[in-house]
């Protein structure tokens, strides 16, 4: 009966828990060639309710909407106008990889002058220009702006970030980027995490499903795979089928800990050597408690105020000498400093006299 459970474990747990620790390559690469584009553009919102910018803390936003105006035909030259709801902005967005002419992307609107909230504006056509100079996008659309903002006379409320919001598939592409990925001989995977053991394991993988001469490791971020050794019908039907193939990456050892919070993260290849750690707190009190001297009854003295401190220094208990085993994981460690009742503050005062001391042999990172 044992037998027959160990078996049906083996069988149908073992291989979940396998396959649990291995990664689609789309996932841990980026493929030569297939890669957005940033865009931005200079704008004009209106609509807003009193909210925008003020014409003499932003000069740029009058001149933005003279341009506009007259290129609709209506001429202001001389015109003195003090409008309050309007606000000139960036717009940025990104070109995704093979878009189209007529798609739509999502674009970021985000205020530049002294205007207070863009709730409720309308942005008006923007074009979006690329690093090259050239016009890829052309935004227009309703403000959806992420927070709330409410004054009064003697004070201001506010939520959020009501000076920034979205346009939700507001920017049209006009242009295209040129690139014929058809026509590519062979392609380059770059990791997103360099690493010699995964860019080997990737490059196995790619050889074991198409055969040898595929796939060939250049260095750690890097694995160029021969699009004609693969036999597919296109570049993109192989990098379709390549990039479903599951590889198990190797991490480096790392710890990561963010001190403002005292979240510790780590990984499961830390080790620690054989260390010894003692741990205590030092706590310093003052106290001030002044004492009020009162006169003798009908004389012409004054009250005085006399101070007085109280200075304590108290050591906490620490939680004693405690040695750790030569090879211990990190998270043995953590455990165990747990049920001594260590704060997360303390123990990443710990860690760090660990690593300074040399023995936790990982990637030390504080944020």
């Amino acid at each position: 009966m044992k037998k027959l459970i160990v078996a049906l474990f083996l069988g149908i747990f073992l291989p979940n828990i396998l396959v649990a620790n291995q990664i689609r390559i789309k996932d841990l690469v980026e493929f030569d060639g297939v890669r957005g584009n940033d865009l931005v553009g200079y704008g004009l919102v209106v609509g807003l309710n009193g909210t925008g910018d003020g014409i003499r803390n932003a000069p740029f936003t009058e001149d933005i909407m003279s341009n506009i105006l007259e290129r609709l035909g209506v001429n202001i030259t001389g015109e003195q106008f003090r409008p309050k709801n309007v606000a000139a902005v960036f717009v940025t967005g990104a070109l995704p990889p093979f878009a189209r002419s007529g798609a739509k992307i999502d674009v970021t609107v985000s205020a530049i002058g002294d205007a207070k909230s863009l709730l409720g504006g309308t942005l008006i056509m923007t074009p979006l220009n690329a690093a090259d100079g050239q016009i890829y996008a052309v935004a227009q659309g309703s403000i959806i702006a992420g927070g709330v903002a409410a004054e009064g006379e003697g004070a201001r409320v506010v939520q959020g970030v009501p000076t920034s919001g979205v346009i939700p598939a507001g920017a049209r592409v006009e242009r295209e980027v040129e690139f014929d990925f058809g026509d590519m001989t062979s392609v380059r995977l770059a990791l997103r995490t360099p690493d010699f053991t995964t860019a080997g394991r990737i490059e196995t993988a790619i050889n074991r499903s198409f055969g040898r001469g595929v796939a060939q490791m250049l260095d750690a971020g890097t694995v160029e795979v021969s699009v004609a050794a693969t036999r597919q019908r296109s570049p993109a039907h192989a990098l379709g089928r390549i990039e479903n193939i599951l590889v198990e990456p190797q991490r480096r050892a790392r710890v990561v800990v963010d001190q403002r919070s005292g979240t510790i993260v780590m990984g499961e290849d830390v080790r620690i050597s054989r260390v010894a750690v003692s741990q205590g707190n030092l706590t310093l009190r003052i106290q001030e408690a002044p004492i009020a001297v009162q006169p003798n009854p009908f004389s012409d003295g004054e009250t005085v105020v006399v101070p007085r401190t109280d200075a304590q220094i108290e050591q906490e208990p620490g939680t004693g000498l405690a040695e750790v085993p030569n090879g211990a994981s990190l998270s043995e460690v953590i455990a165990g400093l747990n049920a001594l009742g260590v704060s997360p503050m303390d123990m990443i005062d710990i860690l760090k006299s660990v690593k300074a001391a040399g023995a936790l042999h990982a990637e030390f990172i504080v944020r």
